[in-house]
């Protein structure tokens, strides 16, 4: 197979699954509404069950929804009726999912949760299969064909099983408002879970590089690089943030003076400085940072001069 024969067949594969998609849309209607409310009012868990490859999207379902609100374990099909089905508790609600709803664990797992007297869903690819009619709610996720060549490896009828997932998971997120500030409880660790909880003053340094107006330009250049972060607050007699003198202020300033004896820190602050809050989240700085087309910013705790934080710092924490 050649170069364009390869991507002529990827291309294809995509498409088949897209159209797979978009036609999902025609099934959403009052059985997934229906299906959603029950799960939204339930004082259990949702169970979620499936067997082979349907089983792979289960976890990823079930994992879909503990991030954002709804509690969810999964259950194999096949463990189930070997002891696993011990799991499944009076208020739980259980969601089977199967492309032919007539796998034989499948036919044995559904009666039993129904003689449990669970609420049972079916998502299933095929609305006249056992699964289907003994499921209290119906998800139809039936595809017309498979993108694979044969029109068996499950490949768009394993698309739409993730793709409705997700469409119950947005909607319960809805109806519970749950927002960033939820989503960060459950995300604390990783890049993503920095960017939602980690603050400035947890990654701010303790140097707190200052001079005062009157400092002569050596000794802001002395300061500037016992800190190492490019950059020193200017405060004034009253300890208050009167500018900010960068790297940058250093080099504009030599390119267009040659006595530079005669100078200070006032002469080549910056007056205006950017300055963010302790308490903001680092992703914040970094957003002011982007904004301002600046790598530095000054960091105040109720006011006060606390520091620096450097573009590096952000960094270094995996915020970019």
């Amino acid at each position: 197979m050649d170069k364009q024969a390869i991507i002529n067949s990827a291309i294809n594969t995509i498409s088949i699954e897209s159209e797979a998609i978009i036609a999902l849309k025609e099934n959403i209607e009052n059985g997934f509404a229906e299906a959603v409310t029950k799960i939204f009012e339930c004082k259990g868990r949702l169970v979620v069950s499936g067997i082979g490859k349907s089983s792979i999207i289960a976890q990823k379902i079930v994992a879909t929804f503990n991030s954002t609100g709804t509690p969810a374990t999964f259950m194999h099909a096949a463990d189930a009726i070997h002891g696993d089905l011990g799991m499944i508790q009076p208020e739980d609600i259980v969601l089977i999912i199967s492309k032919s709803g007539n796998s034989p664990e499948i036919k044995v797992l559904a009666p039993l949760v129904k003689g449990f007297g669970n609420t049972l869903i079916g998502m299933v690819g095929n609305t006249s299969s056992f699964l289907a009619l003994n499921s209290d709610v119906v998800l139809n996720t039936t595809v017309k064909v498979e993108a694979c060549p044969n029109d068996l490896a499950p490949t768009s009828s394993t698309t739409a099983q993730m793709v409705m997932g997700d469409a119950i998971a947005v909607c319960l997120m809805n109806m519970r408002g749950f927002n960033k500030n939820n989503f960060a409880k459950f995300h604390p660790g990783g890049n993503l879970g920095k960017k939602l909880y980690l603050k400035v003053k947890s990654i701010c340094g303790p140097q707190k590089p200052s001079v005062t107006p009157n400092s002569s330009i050596k000794d802001v250049i002395v300061e500037m690089t016992k800190s190492r972060l490019g950059a020193t607050a200017v405060l004034d007699e009253n300890n208050e943030i009167a500018g900010i003198i960068t790297d940058g202020d250093i080099r504009r300033m030599l390119q267009k003076n040659d006595l530079i004896n005669e100078l200070t820190a006032s002469d080549i602050m910056a007056k205006t400085p950017k300055i963010i809050d302790d308490d903001a989240l680092a992703v914040e700085a970094l957003e002011k940072m982007r904004s301002n087309n600046i790598n530095q910013l000054l960091v105040v705790s109720n006011n006060n001069y606390s520091g620096i934080i450097h573009l590096q710092d952000l960094i270094r924490e995996g915020i970019i």
